[in-house]
């Protein structure tokens, strides 16, 4: 299956790229959502600020849904979303708008991502503390296999992980253990409602019980990464299939050959896809699409393709055409998928799985000994912020060579990028104003005392007051009243309460002595005396974007050259930052965007800080587009960087610079005071 991963703008807007690239050939659909709706929030809610419409397509109630899916045969496609938090939402949303089509949920075929253990090592788009966000999980996936049998309720998605550093051992391990306790919270559930009903149709409950498990099971896929190192990847995948079957026997006790496939989707690297050179992404994206389709035995089922710009900002629709007919030449141009698996037999492969599987069986003991998944979170996340810093190591030193970014440097001026907008999609900064007034409208013209209704049996529900019903039901039910996004997670949020993920920062090993190392920790030695104090940076991640591995590496290098570190991880406000940078006396604040908002929240920030009376220096970093650096400089940065400026240790010696030339304590009195 072809699919692109595309959605912005607006529900409308994305309706005719999605119908665009059907006609082109795709032939299923990845739906983006934009982060307002991956976190649960109305585009009117003060953390929407900047981030409507910027990653993917904001849905805020069944009207976005139905706008979306317009003219697409519901009953026909096959559609994925990459939806976690609230992927319950999303699929009550988009069964309520296929019934309004007249099409049964019994014939939606499909995947909802549903992996918000991922989330929480690498994504960032958690709404809900571990234990409930499992909750939704099982309860979402015991409905789907009785109620919505050809959808794919969780993708357990691997994907992320290598995208925050993750080895080949670290992902296999690491999307199993999830895989398993996943596994054991559906079978809790479906245990209590077998238990429940007393049986089912008059089979014995421990046989009731095993047959829907073995349809769970059957139903669970993943969502893998593909890398550059493709033979490697290859293996990955062989070990993973052959983990995936025995976890299958041995845990679960399922027999069914067909059952025990391992399924899995895959969209290649974008860790990968660098901002230097970018054209050079196109073959990386080639290469690593041979990761996923040479080998006939560890072969991916769906394959959606990075575009070549990602690295810049939001990919137009020629891009993602590009992307989609990187993957029609390779099934209908190449003899690719015409050959047995020519890896069979092969001693190299057999001796690269068996490497991988028991480095990872080694790990996922680790995992078990933490008391599984769920209770491994920090553990996990420490060990991914230390992977992905000695790839990074690995890449300032020379001794991982990317080509155009720290070899080979020198290029010519890109045809590819020599537009007014440098070559990436921009979204009209209308579309926040225009969706504000849209849900406004929604839920102006509403029946309040069905939806009052509907809201309050959510609660009840989720606060275990009707003897175990299941959410779905619940959640659906809202959707049909005419819920907003934010509505419907405010609720459970109400009921489960919120949560912080874990950095990894504070648990992350120190830096070795390198010599680059050791005389940045002389320069910041120097700037101590000058201050009086250590210097203290404050790193801070403004809005919804939860891709926090930059934030994070910049904070380690931060902490092992000897400066003070305050990062309280994701999800802030400007107001929120502000007040952080006052409390704890910083001497400059560096902000991370990836997402697209930047233009609004870095000046958001800036004049929140100045009111709180901090004068401290303020850099950016993040996927910013070249003419959006020169506003940026206007508001008030300092200083810009972007992915091509990978040293980061050159980064934190200009940083450092920066604190000695701005010669003062935060609130501008003198460089030796207190703050």
């Amino acid at each position: 299956m072809m699919r692109t991963y595309a959605g912005h703008s607006t529900a409308r807007a994305s309706n005719e790229l999605y119908r665009r690239n059907l006609q082109k050939g795709q032939t299923g659909l990845s739906v983006a959502f934009d982060l307002p709706t991956q976190t649960g929030y109305d585009p009117d809610d003060e953390l929407a600020r900047g981030e409507v419409g910027k990653v993917g397509v904001p849905i805020a109630h069944r009207g976005d849904m139905a706008a979306l899916m317009d003219g697409i045969p519901l009953g026909e496609m096959n559609t994925s979303m990459t939806i976690n938090a609230t992927a319950a939402w999303l699929l009550a949303l988009y069964i309520v708008t296929a019934e309004e089509h007249g099409v049964a949920q019994e014939e939606l075929q499909g995947t909802t991502q549903n992996d918000i253990i991922k989330e929480f090592l690498a994504r960032g788009t958690y709404a809900f503390p571990p234990a409930a966000s499992m909750r939704l999980i099982a309860d979402m996936i015991a409905y789907t296999v009785e109620h919505v049998p050809k959808w794919n309720p969780i993708n357990i998605c691997s994907y992320h992980l290598q995208e925050a550093g993750a080895t080949p051992v670290q992902e296999i391990a690491y999307a199993m253990s999830n895989a398993i306790a996943v596994l054991d919270a559906v079978h809790e559930r479906v245990a209590a409602d077998i238990a429940a009903k007393d049986g089912s149709a008059g089979e014995p409950a421990q046989a009731a019980l095993q047959r829907r498990m073995e349809q769970v099971f059957g139903r669970i896929s993943f969502f893998v990464n593909a890398g550059v190192r493709f033979v490697e990847e290859h293996a990955k995948l062989r070990a993973m299939s052959i983990l995936w079957e025995e976890l299958g026997r041995e845990r679960y006790g399922i027999s069914d050959g067909r059952l025990l496939r391992f399924r899995y989707g895959v969209q290649v690297n974008s860790l990968g896809l660098t901002e230097a050179q970018p054209e050079n992404n196109v073959q990386r994206i080639v290469l690593e699409a041979l990761a996923v389709t040479l080998g006939r035995d560890a072969r991916a089922r769906a394959i959606q393709l990075p575009a070549w710009n990602e690295a810049l900002g939001l990919p137009r629709p020629w891009d993602q055409q590009w992307s989609l007919r990187i993957q029609q030449v390779l099934a209908y141009e190449t003899d690719v998928l015409e050959y047995p698996d020519i890896f069979e037999g092969s001693r190299v492969m057999d001796g690269l799985v068996a490497e991988l599987l028991e480095g990872a069986r080694a790990e996922m003991a680790v995992v078990a000994e933490h008391g599984g998944a769920v209770e491994a979170v920090g553990y996990m996340k420490s060990a991914l912020v230390d992977s992905h810093r000695e790839r990074i190591r690995r890449i300032e030193s020379g001794e991982l060579v990317v080509v155009g970014q720290n070899r080979f440097t020198e290029s010519e001026t890109s045809p590819l990028t020599d537009d007014a907008q440098g070559g990436i999609l921009v979204v009209d900064p209308a579309v926040e104003a225009g969706e504000i007034e849209d849900v406004r409208r929604w839920r102006s013209e509403r029946d309040q005392q069905a939806l009052d209704a509907a809201l309050g049996e959510l609660a009840a529900v989720a606060r275990d007051e009707r003897d175990g019903e299941n959410l779905m039901v619940a959640t659906i039910a809202a959707a049909r009243a005419g819920a907003t996004t934010g509505e419907w997670a405010g609720t459970l949020r109400e009921v489960f309460g919120s949560y912080r993920a874990p950095t990894g920062v504070g648990e992350a090993a120190s830096l070795g002595g390198a010599e680059e190392i050791d005389e940045l920790r002389e320069q910041v030695s120097r700037l101590q005396e000058q201050l009086g104090r250590r210097p203290k940076i404050l790193v801070g991640k403004p809005g919804l974007d939860g891709h926090s591995n930059g934030a994070e590496q910049i904070a380690v290098r931060a902490r092992d050259s000897g400066m003070d570190v305050v990062y309280e991880g994701i999800r802030l406000t400007p107001s929120q930052i502000a007040a952080s940078a006052l409390q704890e006396g910083v001497h400059v604040i560096g902000l991370s965007i990836l997402s697209g908002s930047h233009r609004q929240l870095i000046p958001a920030v800036i004049t929140a800080l100045r009111e709180a009376g901090v004068t401290a220096p303020v850099v950016v970093g993040g996927i910013i587009p070249e003419q959006d650096i020169a506003p940026l400089r206007e508001a008030g940065v300092a200083a810009v960087y972007t992915p091509k400026d990978f040293d980061i240790t050159r980064i934190m010696r200009d940083i450092v610079e920066l604190v000695r030339a701005n010669g003062s304590s935060p609130n501008g009195s003198s460089a030796n005071g207190s703050a």
